[in-house]
């Protein structure tokens, strides 16, 4: 029998608590100094076996197996101390590019450059290329490392030389380009600050809006510290630590926020610290544990991309993120067993405490809000969730015109040597110039005549030359022994232009073959450019793959949890709309415009290929994480005996302030990546934004409660078969005392 308004909230019965968790709360509880201690030792090893052992971040951009890889395998083993890799040197200046005022101060530049790690030595001003109205010149500048081998503070510091030789020289200016130059760093603190805000105007306690902070920043130290170990044992790319630090931060104040939450409010029920703390751990950490668990699976669903690099972001995010989830199992409840009542203290003026909050909830004239809108939203599940429906579809509408692939140096700020440099580039030479296609050339087998391979590279280079679309192509570098030359070709069109792209494809599918055909020899297409076009078809090959087995593993968690195969599907399929209308709005960022503007994106560019791959790992993680903190909750209403209809009130009751709050954090979390000078870490940064913005709201606040209330009872059906197959995952004891009308 349905609860009437004045009984639904009266004289919560407290769950069961003599499983697993309860056990361990317990023994943190008597063991609290002892827990804090460790994790401060935790915290100094850690740290000094970082310091220690760290290592250098680098990843391995190339896809395995494709041309671009090859070719770059070709050159370093026929041209030692060749990568195929260059620093793009752009000189201008009023006298000419070729002046002796200029050419000396360039020459001086270019001995400072050759004295740093991995540049190549030599190089010799006559190998300089001219602009047609000797303005402009540039030359390339041969590497002996990978472009992404080399670390942010060895970039930074040739890129200062350039800085500190235009201020030197009297009117030439030095620009560089290069796949080297990164970005910078994502700044964190605008998340900290943000959340505390939040946590402040949560709670009403200094103490208590502290507590949260507290145990992030220990988790993210831990988990920091032993990523720079990771590092020393495989790749890590240099963004990786930015990615996982503010995703850790959200995640690990969300699950700190979501337990803390749970323990004030039983403490004003119960007054007891001890059964407040037990409580706590088994209902909001058994939440945490199967939320946290699930972003890691999903984050780990990375490695069936089988890309090193994003094998690395999978590790350094997950790491991570376990470190923070037990910082918030373990290291808050041992602060709050230090605590006690006093976790209340500092009380901010105006805000309400939890014995406020639950006062006002026993009064039958005045329901919570969340309360009152879940029963309106339960009086019309039908047109409430067909509307939803359509205005997340209606987000993810843009994703049909997602433009997929790399930025070049045009999309950079206006003020970084790498823009100006194109920019340079452009003018004097064109924009292809930006983005030449290196041709190794195998001549192993080649038929060459007895003077040499001289005709077969000719033939080639005259090929290459009738190309529509090509520029010029220079004449062919043949190697020391004669086994192996590189080919430089100019094409007419910008690295990510659409036309550049099919000219890769037009080379490598007819104008080669032929041109080589009967010669024996090879011929492969590497460089820059067609090294992103294969990591764009290498991904689009892989990405089903990765979507099933991420959407599956999530899935599997969620069943084993909830013990619903209803529940389960209906969370998988919520969580795409998610992320549907996260890709949606990226898409439309990312053509500019006036809300492309407002992330400092004032032209279109194209969205990196593994930016959605890895936003949906992260975010279908994510969006599983408010899935179980609203779900637990109605669960646990309906294990008490209560209806469908009746959990599903409370349970968004209960959980609507902590879910809004966590949310604003994540949403501040994420708006930090806007902050970032890289592109696509802002374009990551409003998708995931987004994400959680309409899962929090859309999502959970109107399309759960009318699904719910539409499916009834048939939520918690389970085929008996799979009842006997899945093994009981109970983490705490199940209370099945019916909440009747006096209760």
């Amino acid at each position: 029998m349905a609860e009437s308004d004045d009984k639904l909230f009266a004289k919560d019965h407290p769950p069961a608590t003599d499983g697993f968790l309860a056990k361990m709360a317990d023994l943190i509880y008597r063991n609290r100094w002892k827990t804090v201690i460790a994790w401060l030792v935790i915290f100094l090893v850690v740290g000094f076996l970082g310091s220690t052992f760290s290592g250098k971040f680098r990843a391995d951009y190339s896809s395995p197996g494709s041309e671009s890889k090859a070719a770059a395998e070709l050159i370093e083993e026929r041209f030692p101390g060749n990568t195929g890799d260059t620093i793009d040197v752009v000189w201008t200046a009023p006298a000419g590019a070729t002046s002796a005022e200029t050419k000396a101060d360039v020459a001086a530049f270019l001995k400072q450059l050759e004295a740093q790690p991995g540049v190549s030595k030599n190089n010799s001003l006559k190998a300089a290329r001219v602009s047609p109205d000797g303005k402009i010149a540039v030359i390339n500048v041969p590497l002996s490392k990978r472009s992404w081998d080399f670390e942010i503070a060895e970039s930074e510091k040739i890129a200062d030389l350039a800085k500190a030789a235009n201020a030197r020289n009297g009117g030439t200016e030095i620009e560089l380009a290069g796949g080297m130059f990164q970005s910078g760093d994502t700044p964190t603190w605008p998340a900290y600050v943000a959340a505390l805000i939040i946590l402040l105007i949560a709670f009403g306690s200094v103490v208590a809006s502290g507590l949260p902070i507290i145990t992030a920043v220990v988790g993210l130290g831990v988990g920091s510290m032993l990523v720079m170990i990771l590092a020393s044992l495989t790749s890590v790319p240099d963004w990786a630590p930015a990615v996982a630090d503010l995703l850790a931060i959200g995640v690990g104040i969300d699950y700190a926020l979501l337990v803390l939450t749970r323990f004030r409010d039983s403490l004003d029920i119960s007054g007891d610290v001890r059964s407040a703390l037990i409580e706590a751990v088994t209902t909001a950490g058994r939440s945490v544990l199967v939320a946290g668990s699930t972003v890691i699976i999903a984050v780990m669903g990375l490695f069936l991309v089988q890309l090193d690099y994003m094998n690395g972001v999978a590790m350094s995010t997950s790491i991570t993120i376990l470190i923070v989830m037990l910082t918030s199992l373990t290291l808050l409840p041992a602060l709050l067993a230090l605590l006690g009542t006093r976790v209340n203290k500092l009380k901010l003026p105006g805000v309400a405490s939890a014995h406020e909050r639950r006062e006002r909830e026993n009064d039958p004239n005045h329901l919570p809000l969340a309360a009152r809108w879940s029963k309106q939203v339960q009086k019309r599940p039908w047109p409430l969730a067909i509307i939803t429906t359509a205005v997340l579809l209606g987000l993810s509408a843009p994703l049909v015109s997602m433009n997929l692939g790399f930025p070049d140096a045009s999309n950079e700020a206006t003020d970084s040597t790498t823009y100006k440099s194109y920019k340079l580039i452009e003018k004097g030479f064109g924009a292809g110039a930006n983005g030449p296609l290196i041709v190794a050339v195998n001549l192993d087998k080649s038929a060459g005549s007895d003077a040499g391979n001289g005709p077969v590279l000719e033939k080639l280079q005259a090929g290459l030359e009738d190309e529509n679309h090509v520029v010029s192509v220079a004449p062919p570098v043949l190697n020391k022994e004669q086994n192996a030359a590189m080919v430089i070709v100019t094409p007419d069109a910008a690295p990510q232009s659409k036309t550049t792209g099919d000219l890769v494809e037009k080379l490598r599918s007819d104008t080669i073959p032929t041109a080589l055909a009967g010669t024996g020899a090879v011929a492969l297409i590497g460089g820059a450019t067609p090294s992103y076009i294969d990591q764009s078809n290498y991904l689009s090959d892989h990405v089903a793959t990765f979507i099933i087995g991420v959407v599956l593993l999530s899935l599997i968690i969620l069943l084993l949890a909830f013990r619903s195969p209803i529940i389960a599907i209906k969370a998988g399929i919520m969580n795409l709309l998610s992320v549907g209308a996260s890709f949606g709005v990226i898409s439309l960022a990312a053509q500019g415009g006036t809300f492309g503007q407002l992330l400092g994106i004032d032209r279109e560019v194209p969205i990196a290929p593994f930016v959605p791959v890895m936003m949906f790992a992260i975010l279908f993680g994510l969006s599983m994480d408010y899935e179980v903190f609203l779900m637990s909750r109605i669960r646990e209403e309906y294990l008490k005996g209560r209806e469908t209809h009746e959990a599903v009130t409370i349970g968004l009751a209960r959980t609507a302030r902590v879910i809004t709050a966590a949310a604003a954090i994540m949403i501040c979390v994420f708006l930090s990546f806007a902050l970032s000078p890289a592109i696509f870490l802002r374009l990551m940064g409003i998708g995931m934004a987004t994400a959680v913005l309409v899962d929090a709201t859309l999502v959970r606040m109107i399309l759960v409660p009318a699904v719910l209330q539409i499916l009834g009872d048939r939520n918690w059906w389970i085929p008996a078969w799979l009842d006997k197959l899945l093994p009981h995952w109970e983490l705490e004891a199940k209370d099945t005392t019916p909440a009747t009308s006096e209760v």
